[in-house]
């Protein structure tokens, strides 16, 4: 499946929920489940620019950019792993490339404060550094 598909599908599946604030408590719901190692939980990892404290953790396994991350508010746990999960086990390349439409075409941009779209926006420009990094 490739990065694009991998999307529709995941917002195929956010929209099943037809409220949008139900599937924005579901994407929070879903993000509770998402945890890094502490070992990983240091000042290197964590993304700026964030209201709340976030840390993404990237790597290289057998070709495929592997992503995971953490944060202090559950908001802002389960937006970000589910970027994370966008982006897990993907080719580099594609995951430097392909933005996430998850935001507007499930509605959330419509919800969230500027403050929160701006941290998201920072934490895509991670990914997005990590996997050029893993493509070369």
């Amino acid at each position: 499946m490739t990065l694009v598909e991998k999307q529709w599908s995941l917002i195929d599946d956010l929209n099943i929920i037809h409220d949008p604030h139900e599937r924005l408590n579901a994407v929070v719901t879903r993000g509770s489940s998402m945890k890094i190692a502490e070992e990983y939980k240091t000042d290197s990892n964590l993304v700026p620019g964030c209201v709340s404290r976030v840390w993404l953790h990237g790597e290289l396994v057998d070709g495929r950019a592997r992503f995971s991350c953490d944060a202090e508010s559950p908001m802002v746990k389960g937006l970000a792993a589910l970027l994370c999960d966008l982006y897990d086990d993907t080719d580099p390349a594609e995951a430097a490339v392909i933005e996430p439409e998850l935001w507007e075409a499930c509605g959330f941009t419509k919800m969230l404060s500027p403050t929160r779209l701006n941290g998201l926006a920072n934490m895509r420009r991670r990914i997005r550094e990590m996997a050029e990094g893993f493509a070369q």
